[in-house]
C-alpha cells in the first residue's frame, strides 16, 4: 500500500549503523588496548631473567625496553627524531613490504581476518572522506588510466595552482624506533608521557596524509632507526639514449635534412638529430642525438640556410617559422591574435612585432630571394608582408601586410604549406586539393595620395593534385616540386608548368603524409599523420625508419630475458620494440584501448588488460591471441604475473582483483579466486617472492595485502605483513618508497613507480612531465632525487629493463617512449648520444 512515511521513518536503520560503527571502533581499541598490555607484560618478562646483568636497563624510565635511551622515544604528539637520538648499531637488515592506508586500526598481535573476501576494516573516527564500516562502497574523484581533459602543457600548470592551496602534507614517523631483537614487535607499551596514536604505536610505524587520508606503514623488524637508512642522491644516473615516435599527427614542417646528412625533428620536449642506418647504433639503427632545453612541448622548427643551425619553438611561442640569409628569424606565436616577430638571430632581440591575423596561422617563411618579404598563410588567408628597418634599433621595424587576392578562385578554407620557386613565384597547397600558383601584379586601383599603382598578389596558375587537403610541399634540388596528400595519401613530383611527372603511395597503416624533406641523391624522408618517419624514394617505395603511438600510453613491460619492452594505449596499437635495434618488432591492433601489460616469467606469453574489463594472453612469437577473457564490464588497471608463473593477478576498477591458475607455459588459465575488500579502483599491486600474496594499491590510498594461495584472504593484520619480501615493488604507496611523494602532494602526482632488480634505486613517473630517480629503500621524508626530463606531458610508466641496463618512461599525451641508459653517477656520458647545446637557436 502506498502512502507517505511519518517523520521519525529511516532513523533507526541508521541509528543502529551508527551504534554499530561506534561498537567496532571500541573493540579495536580494545585491540589496541590488549597488545600494548602484551607488549609491555612480555617486557618485563625478558627483563627479570637478568635484572643484575643489565645496567644499562635501570638508566631507561619506566616502560622502556632494556638498551633503549630515552632519546629515542617521542613524548606526546611530536613528529620529528629528536635531536640528540642516535640509530642503535648492528647492520641494516631490510626487507621489502610494509604498507597500509587504512583509516583503520590494525594493531600488532590483533586476530587476521578469518574469512575469504570481505570489506575493508576501517573503525576509527577519521576525517572527512575516509571510508567506514556500513557505508556503501566509494570511488573517489582520483584520475588515473583516464585521458585528463586539459591540454598536456597546462595539465602541470593546473596542478602547480592546486599545490599552493592544498592542505595535503607528509608526516614523518612518529616516534624513533628503539633497538628491537628477535621477531617481536618492537613497540613501547607507552609509558609515562608517551601517547598512542588512533591510527598506529609509535616506535613501529610511519604515518603520511594524502587529501586528509592517514596512511600508515609498518616498519619491518630489521630496522631499528629511519636515521639508518640510506639517504642522499642514488647512486645512479640516466641518459637519454633513444627517442622513440615523431610528432606528425598534428604538427607539420618539421622535418628536415641537415648539411650533415642528419634528420631533424621533434616529439614531447626532445628535438632529436637522427642519422638513418650504418650508424653507431648497428644496422638499420642510425644514431640519435638530442636536445633537451624545453620546457614544453615542442611545435616548429626551422633550418638555417647554412644547414647547420636549427631554431625549436615550444608551445605557446611559435607554430612554424622560416628564415632569410640566416640573420633575421621570423615567428609567429599561438596568441588569439598570432602575434607575428622578426628576431635579430645574433644580438636575440626583437626588431619588429605586429598582429597578423585572428584566424589560425599555420605556416610563415622568409623569402630566399628578398629578405623584406615575409609569408604567411592558414585559415583562407595568404598574406605577404613587406618588413623594413631591421638594421635599425630594436623595435623600431615596420611590417605592412598585403592580402592575397583570390579573385575567380574558389577560396580554400585552409591554406597549411607554400613553397618559394626559384623564380620568385610562389605555390601554396590547400586543403581543396589544389596547388597555387602565386605571382606579383600591378592593380589598376591606385593608392590614395599617390600617384604609383598598388602592387599586389595575385593567383596566375592552379592545378588539382590531390584528393583532400595538401599536407606538405617540398622544392628538390633539380627544381622540381614534391606534394603530399593527406586523405589519398599520395606523394607526387611535378615539373615545369606544374606537370605531374612521378608519384608513390604511402601504405594506409602508417597515415597520410605530413613532411617531406630531401635526403642525399634521390633518397626522401616523409613523416607521416600517424607519428612514423619512412625513408625511400617514389620509384621503390618507403619503409619506416622511425615509429611510434599516437594517442596517450599506459600500459609498459619488459621482457623477463631479452632487451625489449611491450607498449599500449589509446590508439588501440599493441607494440613489441626491440630495445637494442630501436625498431618496432611488431604491432597489433587490440580494436579496444589497451592500459596495462605484463611478460609471463617464461616470456612466451603477455598479457594485457583493456579499457572493457576484457583481458587477453598473446604468444609473443606469433602474435596470436591464446586466451580472451572477460571480468566485470570496467576497465583494468593492471596485470601481474606471480614470479613462479602459476598465477595471474587482474587489478580492475570494480575495486576487484581477479586470480588466475595459468599452466606452466602460460597459454591455458583458470579462475582461482577473488580478492574483494578495497573500496576504490585497483591501481598497483605486487607479488611476493614467495608468490604466495599480493600487496595492492586502491584509488582511495589503501595499501591492503592478500594471502592468496590460503584462498584470496585479506590480511586485516597488515602489522604481519612488515617483513614480507617483494618480488617487484610498482606499488606507489607503501613503507620502501612513501619517500618519493612530495610535500603537498594531492595523491595523484605519481602515476608510476619502480624498483630497479638490484633493488638500488627506484624510479618514478610523475604528474609534471619528469622522471626521478630515487635511492631505494627510499623512506625517509623529502628524500632528494636526480630528476630528468624531456616528457611534454603526464609521464604515465616506468619499467627497468630485465638487466637494470635501460628505463623505459611513457608519456601521457605527447605519446612518446624513451629509452634511458643507466649509468654509474659520475660515468661519463657515451658518445653514442652526446647532448646538444643551444646557441642563438641551435648549433648543432
Amino acid at each position: 500500500m502506498d502512502g507517505a512515511a511519518g517523520p521519525g521513518a529511516g532513523t533507526a536503520p541508521e541509528a543502529l549503523r551508527a551504534l554499530s560503527r561506534r561498537l567496532q571502533a571500541q573493540e579495536e581499541e580494545m585491540e589496541l588496548v590488549k597488545a600494548a598490555l602484551a607488549e609491555a607484560l612480555r617486557l618485563l618478562r625478558m627483563r627479570t631473567p637478568d635484572r643484575d646483568g643489565d645496567r644499562d636497563s635501570s638508566l631507561a624510565p619506566p616502560g622502556l625496553p632494556p638498551h633503549c635511551s630515552p632519546a629515542l622515544v617521542s613524548r606526546g604528539t611530536q613528529t620529528e627524531p629528536l635531536e640528540d637520538s642516535t640509530p642503535g648499531p648492528g647492520p641494516l637488515s631490510l626487507s621489502n613490504g610494509p604498507p597500509g592506508p587504512r583509516a583503520g586500526g590494525e594493531v600488532p598481535g590483533g586476530a587476521p581476518s578469518e574469512g575469504g573476501s570481505c570489506s575493508s576494516g576501517a573503525g576509527l573516527p577519521g576525517p572527512p572522506g575516509v571510508l567506514r564500516p556500513g557505508q556503501p562502497s566509494a570511488r573517489l574523484d582520483t584520475p588515473r588510466r583516464n585521458s585528463s581533459s586539459s591540454s598536456p602543457s597546462e595539465r602541470p600548470r593546473q596542478k602547480l595552482s592546486r599545490k599552493a592551496a592544498s592542505s595535503a602534507n607528509l608526516l614523518l614517523r612518529l616516534g624513533s624506533t628503539e633497538s628491537r631483537g628477535g621477531r617481536d614487535p618492537p613497540s613501547s607499551p607507552g609509558g609515562p608521557g608517551s601517547r598512542r596514536s588512533n591510527y598506529n604505536l609509535e616506535g613501529i610505524s610511519v604515518k603520511m596524509f594524502l587529501r586528509g587520508r592517514p596512511i600508515t606503514m609498518y616498519i619491518p623488524s630489521g630496522i631499528r632507526s629511519l636515521e639508518e637508512l640510506p639517504s642522499g642522491l642514488p647512486p645512479t644516473t640516466l641518459n637519454l639514449d633513444w627517442v622513440y615516435g615523431y610528432r606528425g599527427r598534428d604538427s607539420r614542417s618539421n622535418l628536415f635534412v641537415l648539411r650533415s646528412g642528419e634528420v631533424v625533428y621533434f616529439i614531447a620536449c626532445v628535438v632529436v638529430l637522427y642519422r638513418p642506418g650504418g650508424g653507431p647504433g648497428g644496422p638499420g639503427g642510425g644514431g640519435q642525438r638530442h636536445y633537451r632545453g624545453h620546457t614544453d612541448c615542442v611545435r616548429c622548427l626551422a633550418v638555417h640556410p647554412d644547414g647547420i643551425r636549427v631554431a625549436s619553438g615550444q608551445t605557446a611561442g611559435v607554430d612554424k617559422d622560416g628564415k632569410d640569409q640566416g640573420a633575421f628569424l621570423c615567428v609567429v606565436d599561438d596568441s588569439n591574435e598570432h602575434m607575428l616577430s622578426v628576431w635579430d638571430c645574433g644580438r636575440g632581440t626583437k626588431l619588429a612585432e605586429i598582429k597578423s591575423t585572428n584566424d589560425s596561422v599555420l605556416a610563415v617563411g622568409f623569402s630566399p630571394r628578398d629578405s623584406s618579404c615575409i609569408i604567411t598563410s592558414g585559415k583562407s588567408h595568404v598574406h605577404f608582408w613587406n618588413w623594413s628597418g631591421g638594421t635599425g634599433a630594436p623595435g623600431n621595424g615596420v611590417l605592412a601586410r598585403k592580402q592575397g587576392v583570390f579573385g575567380k578562385y574558389k577560396k580554400p578554407k585552409f591554406i597549411p604549406c607554400f613553397v618559394f620557386l626559384p623564380d620568385g613565384d610562389i605555390l601554396t597547397g590547400d586543403s581543396e586539393g589544389n596547388i597555387l600558383t602565386w605571382g606579383r601584379s600591378l592593380s589598376d586601383s591606385r593608392m590614395p595620395g599617390r600617384g604609383g599603382a598598388k602592387e599586389t598578389y595575385g593567383i596566375v596558375a592552379q592545378a588539382r593534385a590531390h584528393e583532400g587537403s595538401i599536407f606538405a610541399l617540398c622544392l628538390r634540388r633539380d627544381g622540381t616540386v614534391l606534394s603530399g596528400g593527406g586523405r589519398d595519401r599520395r606523394l607526387v613530383q611535378w615539373g615545369q608548368g606544374l606537370v605531374a611527372l612521378q608519384e608513390a603511395e604511402i601504405p594506409e597503416h602508417f597515415g597520410a603524409v605530413r613532411a617531406i624533406a630531401e635526403g642525399p641523391g634521390s633518397e626522401l624522408l616523409v613523416g607521416t599523420t600517424k607519428n612514423a618517419l619512412l625513408r625511400g624514394d617514389l620509384a621503390q617505395g618507403f619503409s619506416p625508419v622511425i615509429q611510434g603511438h599516437t594517442d596517450e600510453l599506459w600500459g609498459l613491460c619488459t621482457h623477463p630475458a631479452q632487451n625489449c619492452f611491450l607498449t599500449c594505449g589509446h590508439d588501440r596499437q599493441l607494440c613489441l620494440w626491440d630495445g637494442e635495434g630501436h625498431a618496432l618488432a611488431w604491432s597489433l591492433d587490440l580494436k579496444e584501448t589497451g592500459l596495462c601489460a605484463d611478460f609471463h616469467p617464461s616470456g612466451a606469453v603477455v598479457a594485457v588488460g583493456l579499457n572493457t574489463g576484457r583481458w587477453l594472453v598473446l604468444d609473443t612469437e606469433t602474435r596470436e591471441i591464446v586466451s580472451d577473457v572477460t571480468d566485470g564490464n570496467e576497465q583494468l588497471s593492471v596485470v601481474r604475473y606471480s614470479p613462479d608463473g602459476l598465477y595471474l593477478a587482474i587489478g580492475s576498477h570494480d575495486n576487484t582483483i581477479y586470480i588466475y591458475s595459468v599452466s606452466s607455459d602460460g597459454a591455458k588459465s583458470s579462475r582461482f579466486g577473488r580478492c574483494v575488500g578495497h573500496s576504490s579502483f585497483i591501481t598497483h599491486l605486487d607479488w611476493s617472492k614467495d608468490s604466495n600474496f599480493i600487496m595492492s594499491n586502491s584509488g582511495d590510498y589503501e595499501i591492503l595485502y592478500w594471502d592468496v594461495v590460503g584462498g584470496c584472504k585479506l590480511l586485516r593484520n597488515r602489522y604481519e605483513s612488515r617483513d614480507r619480501e617483494w618480488a617487484t615493488y610498482t606499488c606507489v604507496l607503501g613503507f620502501h618508497v612513501y619517500g618519493v611523494w612530495p610535500d603537498g602532494s594531492d595523491g595523484t602526482d605519481i602515476n608510476s613507480l619502480c624498483r630497479s632488480h638490484n633493488e638500488r634505486v627506484v624510479a618514478v613517473a610523475d604528474d609534471f612531465c619528469k622522471v626521478h630517480l630515487f635511492q631505494y629503500p627510499c623512506a625517509r621524508a623529502k628524500a632528494p632525487s636526480r630528476v630528468f626530463a624531456g616528457h611534454g606531458s603526464h609521464v604515465t610508466s616506468v619499467r627497468f629493463t630485465h638487466d637494470d641496463a635501460y628505463l623505459v618512461s611513457l608519456g601521457g599525451k605527447d605519446a612518446s617512449i624513451f629509452q634511458w641508459r643507466v649509468l654509474g653517477a659520475g660515468t661519463v656520458t657515451p658518445s653514442r648520444t652526446p647532448s646538444l647545446s643551444p646557441a642563438s637557436s641551435l648549433d648543432v
